[in-house]
């Protein structure tokens, strides 16, 4: 039987951007210290160890081997926060450790997307099973508080009265990736619409979903998808990339698209057809990240946008400094009105994402979002890449996506 930890001690396996932001979220969530990481990088797992410690999140100790992590005794639960093409070779470490009886981890959560294709999300979700794994996706959206709050107001006063919503859109945009293997589509799996539409489709089906019904309560029928390389392919841009992301990120030879737009029916539980709507792009060139919602019912509408703060600061030309992102995230100016996010981990959602996993982990609950969702949200966005393909509606009973494969990350 599960006994209920005290403190979950939890390891990061991944020392990069989204690493760091899980980690100033913590700061916000009880009953949990960060007690490991590991890094192919010896520079960016002592200097997120020492970031721990800066923190106060616990004692964490740096390890150049993941299977030293798991084995060490110090670890109840893992993140995998490394890049996409490293996590089901990541997940099978995991899991074979921990069926060996080598590691006394017992959960493990993944950051979006779960895997790059259907077939791995598969793999990802069969290897959690089968070790014996608690497992949480990591989709920070869907616990943002504009999210979490608009929704339950929406179903508690709008939905009794005119009837459940049927249209949520989602948009989500900015200037472009961190990374080098961001950029490159058979590293990351694809461009925008699997790095950012992974948020958008989950969202829009948890507005979409009814408070207590499970998010399969939706099925999904048709997909609709559009992808193109709008800005990052033209020369001007295809050099800047190449100076700041290194010569393998060359879009004049293997672009990724830079904006996609999708459209997803789902049948929702009385037989009528509901809608998620989607664009994403990095070809955003605004305040910063920019991130939109509706939902809209028979007689009720639902807005957010991130980038509509209640704190401003305008600075004048004669105000200068470095480029940095203290403002907000993928930041493209210091000068002018700018909006700021005084908290945007919570703002994004990841301290209630992070104190509902740690929380479920460490009472024995099944989290909100597991591999399931995962390995669902790849499947829709394996049918808008196909359908973007194609150039046709793919229907989702007619295909299996199991095997394929977006263009843009295939081999060359």
């Amino acid at each position: 039987m599960f006994e209920t930890r005290k403190i979950l001690r939890v390891g990061f396996i991944g020392a990069g951007f989204i690493a760091h932001f899980h980690l100033k979220s913590l700061v916000g969530v009880r009953n949990v210290e960060v007690t490991a990481v590991h890094s192919p990088t010896a520079a960016k797992r002592r200097a997120f160890a020492a970031a721990v410690d800066e923190l106060g999140l616990g004692s964490c100790t740096p390890y150049d081997s993941l299977e030293a992590l798991l084995s060490s005794g110090q670890v109840d639960a893992v993140w995998i926060l490394s890049p996409n093409h490293t996590r089901l070779a990541t997940m099978r470490v995991i899991a074979e450790t921990v069926q060996s009886g080598a590691s006394r981890v017992f959960a493990v959560a993944c950051e979006k997307p779960l895997a790059r294709t259907l077939r791995e999300a598969k793999e990802m979700l069969r290897l959690a099973e089968e070790a014996g794994l608690n497992h949480g996706y990591l989709e920070n959206q869907l616990f943002s508080t504009a999210v979490t709050r608009g929704k339950e107001i929406i179903w508690r006063r709008a939905v009794p009265a005119a009837g459940r919503p049927y249209l949520a859109r989602a948009a989500e945009e900015h200037s472009g990736p961190h990374e080098p293997w961001f950029w490159q589509g058979q590293q990351q799996g694809g461009g925008v619409l699997l790095d950012m539409m992974c948020h958008s489709v989950e969202v829009g089906r948890f507005l979409l979903t009814a408070p207590d019904a499970p998010r399969t309560s939706l099925k999904l029928k048709s997909a609709t998808g559009t992808v193109a390389t709008l800005k990052w392919s033209r020369p001007h841009y295809v050099e800047d990339l190449k100076r700041r992301m290194g010569a393998e990120v060359d879009y004049a030879r293997r672009p990724a698209e830079d904006f996609a737009r999708g459209m997803l029916t789902f049948v929702d539980p009385d037989g009528h057809e509901v809608v998620v709507e989607a664009t994403t792009s990095w070809a955003y060139v605004g305040a910063g990240l920019r991130i939109q919602l509706e939902l809209l019912g028979p007689e009720y509408t639902l807005e957010f946008s991130s980038l509509n703060t209640p704190l401003r600061i305008f600075m004048s030309r004669q105000v200068s400094g470095a480029e940095g992102e203290d403002l907000v995230e993928k930041q493209n100016a210091e000068q002018g009105l700018m909006p700021i996010l005084e908290d945007e981990a919570g703002v994004y959602g990841y301290t209630d994402e992070n104190r509902h996993m740690v929380e479920c982990f460490r009472t024995g609950r099944v989290p909100m979002e597991t591999f399931h969702d995962g390995v669902a949200v790849v499947e829709m966005l394996m049918a808008l890449y196909k359908s973007a393909e194609t150039q046709r509606t793919v229907i989702v009973a007619d295909e299996d996506l199991t095997d394929y494969v977006p263009a843009v990350a295939r081999p060359a």
